[in-house]
């Protein structure tokens, strides 16, 4: 048996607050100007992928609801993530080249602006929205009115 360092732990516990304190309170993450210009744009993939995607993290790892509805969600929405920019910048720290490699990792779990954008593009595909609609969208930060109350509980019902 393998025991978690427990710094890791305090993070993950952290992370799992900071969302659920955002997720029940209403409130939206601010990023400034939510226009962003074309220079600011984080990495993504124009065109749709022309291979096989790698996996996301299977939810069951996470014990936070909030965490298990946005890893089960991307993993519906693979396609369509691999499209899109990741405004916590992920491009330039870790070298991710989309939404989608959020949620290969663990990366996803402990970010909320990721959390948020992979919700909302999985909403916006339900609503039968594009890529590229949906990256215009995230460009122009409607990803942060996310309503999070309905992913309290897994499985969420969105």
């Amino acid at each position: 048996m393998q025991t978690k360092p427990i710094w890791m732990t305090g993070a993950a516990l952290g992370a799992a607050t900071l969302l659920l304190t955002l997720f029940t309170t209403g409130a939206t993450v601010s990023r400034g100007n939510a226009a962003q210009s074309e220079e600011s744009v984080p990495a993504y993939h124009a065109q749709p992928p022309t291979g096989e995607l790698p996996q996301t993290m299977d939810p069951e790892e996470f014990a936070n609801a909030v965490i298990k509805n946005a890893y089960a969600l991307a993993a519906k929405v693979k396609k369509v993530l691999y499209q899109e920019p990741c405004y916590c910048h992920c491009d330039k720290g870790h070298g991710h080249s989309s939404l989608l490699d959020c949620f290969t990792s663990k990366h996803g779990s402990m970010c909320n602006v990721c959390m948020a954008e992979a919700i909302y593009s999985y909403e916006q595909t339900q609503k039968k929205k594009t890529p590229a609609q949906i990256r215009e969208a995230i460009i122009q930060g409607e990803w942060q009115h996310v309503d999070g109350s309905k992913y309290q509980s897994y499985p969420a019902k969105p």
